[in-house]
């Protein structure tokens, strides 16, 4: 048991605090609206997630059959955070009160379900080599919880890492750079997620 969750741990915990879309969505939309107004986005990510999660764990064994249908969702999703990204480097200053685009739980749900890396994550999270729980359906259930338990306080910390930037870049010009920056990152995920591994 005790090595059946090291070894899961050590997948999970790297694979929800690395950036990855989640993660630098969270820390731009930090600096650009702050901690408090980046909860609801992080909300849609863990339902999202979360509900992935229990379908996958509900449908491992159909979905592994349909490789073309993780490609369409790697485009997809490649697309979604290339636009995202779009959104990120062109928005207005940190401290315009008026900026509109806060992004809410919908976008946060809608960012898993085209992510074809997360369908993978839970896929290779709930074969055999990770069966810390057993093999059944609740056993699947209990490393969704688990994942949640690690990936909820990760997209808070990157939400709450935004906020430490803000800080930072608080001129016009310089949280202008700072957008420039979180955007183009995101849109090397975009690109990364696309390319062949």
């Amino acid at each position: 048991m005790a090595t059946g969750l090291v070894a899961v741990l050590i997948f999970i915990i790297p694979m929800c605090f690395t950036p990855g879309p989640n993660n630098l969505l969270c820390a731009a939309h930090g600096s650009q609206h702050g901690f408090r107004k980046t909860i609801p986005l992080t909300f849609g990510m863990a339902i999202g997630w979360t509900t992935l999660g229990i379908f996958v764990a509900t449908f491992a064994l159909i979905i592994e059959k349909y490789d073309y249908f993780f490609r369409l969702l790697t485009y997809i999703g490649a697309l979604y955070i290339a636009y995202l990204s779009y959104k990120i480097t062109t928005s207005s200053d940190i401290k315009d009160e008026n900026n509109t685009d806060l992004l809410g739980i919908r976008t946060g749900i809608f960012l898993q379900v085209v992510n074809g890396k997360a369908w993978i994550h839970f896929l290779v999270l709930m074969s055999i080599p990770f069966t810390l729980f057993g093999t059944g359906f609740f056993a699947k259930i209990g490393l969704v919880i688990l994942n949640l338990f690690f990936g909820y306080p990760a997209v808070l910390t990157w939400s709450y890492f935004g906020t430490i930037l803000r800080k930072f870049f608080n001129s016009p010009k310089k949280s202008a750079f700072l957008n420039y920056i979180l955007g183009i990152s995101l849109m090397g995920v975009a690109i990364w997620i696309i390319l062949p591994h």
